[in-house]
């Protein structure tokens, strides 16, 4: 009879931990751990380099003025703003309309929302959806300060989603070419996506 306790004490225990992790764990999830952060910083810091130099080169930079390019800056590759986000779908395709900077709109499919957590803060972000691009329009407390006041964006495919879950590395998060040449129309941020946290990672700002 007590060994029998035991194995229905030891299968109560299972159970209640399969409960947790499902119900309670789930929006709390860990930054993922980089295995050699000092390479994690110079990947990072090569992927920033080649986007100069396509500014630089290439006759799609918004930039006009190629000697304007060196005002590109941003936080130093920080691996605690690598997050792995939970995504919750929507359970139909539902639209939104998405207003752009110079007053026209855009039609992008709501497709989940990512939840994760940063700086002890449980957060949302809407991912938006558009031909095979899954997109993050985002503002947090660094925007109109140390970053574009028209929020940044991040981009996506669908093989970036695993087991329903996508990381978010925000020091990819990049600004629109509307905040180096007015002459584009760029997506603004839904209101929802506003982070209550600083992001300080990703591209900065300064006018240019």
């Amino acid at each position: 009879m007590p060994r029998n306790r035991f194995v229905l004490v030891g299968l109560f225990l299972i159970v209640l931990a399969i409960i947790y992790y499902s119900f309670f764990d789930g929006g709390n999830v860990d930054t993922p751990a980089v295995a050699n952060p000092e390479a994690y910083r110079l990947e990072v810091a090569q992927k920033r380099k080649e986007k100069e130099e396509f500014f630089r080169t290439s006759t799609e930079s918004p930039f006009t003025d190629k000697s304007k390019i060196g005002s590109l800056i941003y936080f130093n590759p920080d691996p605690a703003y690598r997050v792995q986000a939970r995504l919750e779908r929507f359970a139909d395709k539902k639209k939104v309309v998405i207003r752009l900077t110079d007053g026209s709109e855009e039609v992008y499919e709501k497709y989940a929302h990512a939840v994760f957590t940063l700086q002890d803060e449980i957060c949302r972000l809407l991912v938006l959806k558009q031909k095979n691009t899954l997109s993050v329009l985002f503002k947090d407390k660094t925007s109109g300060k140390d970053t574009y006041g028209g929020g940044r964006y991040l981009d996506f495919s669908e093989n970036d989603i695993k087991e329903n879950r996508l990381i978010i590395d925000f020091n990819e998060a990049y600004n629109p070419y509307c905040a180096y040449n007015h002459e584009y129309a760029c997506p603004v941020p839904p209101a929802e996506n506003t982070l209550p946290v600083e992001v300080r990672a990703g591209e900065k700002y300064s006018e240019p």
